[in-house]
């Protein structure tokens, strides 16, 4: 019984694995490697709209400060009228934006990624400021190409609205994908939802403290990881003091070691509750700020943490001092892949003109034959999950489970 209840852990816990570089979203080509939304919210009907790159550029909402971070912001010197219809402008790089229509809008920034990232993957997101204030609904998540949403699921990474003091992270499936009970004792953040394949998704509140809002402003900030395995999808946050020594010392050319990253803010194991490789295609990053809509707009959700009406005592009037604080500012976006299914450098090349799938493994960070955790075949279960620890232990976990099926 007890070398099951091992067995059962190692199956659920995240991959530990040597991971190598793949592409750097940094400096002054940050903005190279997305496409800009250009269009109203369309999808959480904020009242936002989000600008083209020519447009976002030229009135100064997506460009690179003088310490080369990205700053992607909401606009805050634009005096908005009362309208009918009308939104404020923002940014949209498909790393979660969108903008749309009610009463008044603001120019606003959604960026989606040209590439997209399959399973097999890690990526780091260091973040020194994020969109926070009343109205205020910014989120960097991923969205699976290929089929129409949620049939290649959805990872939402950071989201939350107005006063949050939280983060909150998710992901959003078919029916079928869920986070089970028993993966609560291998994160740190509390589980809200466990459907993934409900609207609001599979739900995890951040535990640890400063992950949003003025509390991460004042901290310096923090980094998320995120490990798309067929172990799993497990994400990972540290505010600045905490960030590990692998992430904090590394360049964009030093390969990451996923060992010393401990237990995980959320996880979504897939031999307990969702097969990574059924329900998630490559997933592309979009990151946006959009403002009201259809959460950080509802009444009841919006009079929690913040003031008289969403729209009317924010969206409408003058953007500044209200949106002064409402902005992100990124040194860097890195993504890698599993040491072992690294494909040859020169394939590694990112294309400007579509977007290209980075070569997606049917099998785990090192190794196996595509046999996803808690399939039926329990030896080829433990190939899947072979990152934890090498060919020992796949040996180990071949014995023990040869002993239990």
């Amino acid at each position: 019984m007890r070398s099951a209840l091992v067995l059962a852990a190692l199956l659920a816990g995240p991959a530990s694995a040597i991971y190598v570089p793949l592409h750097e979203y940094a400096g002054s080509t940050f903005f190279d490697g997305w496409d800009f939304w250009g269009n109203v919210d369309n999808t959480t009907w904020g009242n936002v709209t989000y600008l083209d790159r020519a447009g976002a550029t030229a009135q100064r909402l997506a460009y690179v400060n003088s310490a080369g971070n990205a700053i992607i912001k909401v606009d805050n010197t634009t005096n908005i009228a009362l309208a009918p219809l009308v939104n404020r402008p923002s940014v949209r790089h498909i790393l979660r934006a969108y903008s749309t229509i009610t009463h008044a809008v603001a120019p606003q920034v959604r960026l989606t990624s040209k590439e997209s990232y399959g399973v097999g993957t890690l990526w780091l997101i260091d973040v020194v400021h994020m969109p926070y204030g009343c109205s205020v609904w910014p989120s960097f998540w991923t969205l699976g190409t290929g089929k129409e949403w949620p049939g290649a699921g959805e990872i939402d990474i950071i989201e939350g609205i107005n006063l949050m003091s939280h983060n909150q992270m998710a992901l959003h499936a078919t029916a079928g994908c869920a986070q089970a009970a028993s993966a609560a004792q291998g994160q740190s953040g509390t589980t809200l939802e466990g459907d993934c394949s409900l609207d609001r998704g599979c739900i995890v509140a951040e535990n640890k403290p400063n992950s949003f809002g003025v509390g991460f402003a004042n901290a310096g900030g923090g980094v998320w990881a995120v490990q798309m395995d067929v172990s799993g999808v497990f994400i990972w946050f540290w505010s600045r003091p905490q960030v590990p020594d692998i992430i904090r010392t590394a360049t964009s050319k030093t390969n990451i070691d996923t060992t010393a990253f401990g237990l995980p803010s959320a996880a979504y194991p897939a031999a307990s509750g969702c097969n990574i490789t059924q329900y998630f295609g490559p997933q592309q990053f979009v990151l946006l700020t959009t403002l009201c809509g259809s959460w950080a707009g509802v009444p009841n959700i919006y009079s929690s943490t913040c003031p008289g009406q969403c729209v009317s005592d924010n969206v409408i009037g003058p953007g500044s001092p209200k949106y002064d604080t409402a902005y992100w500012e990124i040194p860097y976006i890195r993504t890698y892949i599993a040491d072992n299914l690294a494909p040859p450098a020169a394939s590694l090349v990112p294309s400007s003109s579509s977007t290209r799938n980075v070569p997606t493994p049917s099998a785990s960070a090192t190794g196996g034959n595509g046999t996803a955790p808690g399939s039926s075949d329990g030896k080829n279960a433990a190939k899947a999950i072979s990152a934890t620890g090498g060919a020992m232990l796949i040996g180990i976990l071949g014995t023990l489970v040869g002993t239990f099926v």
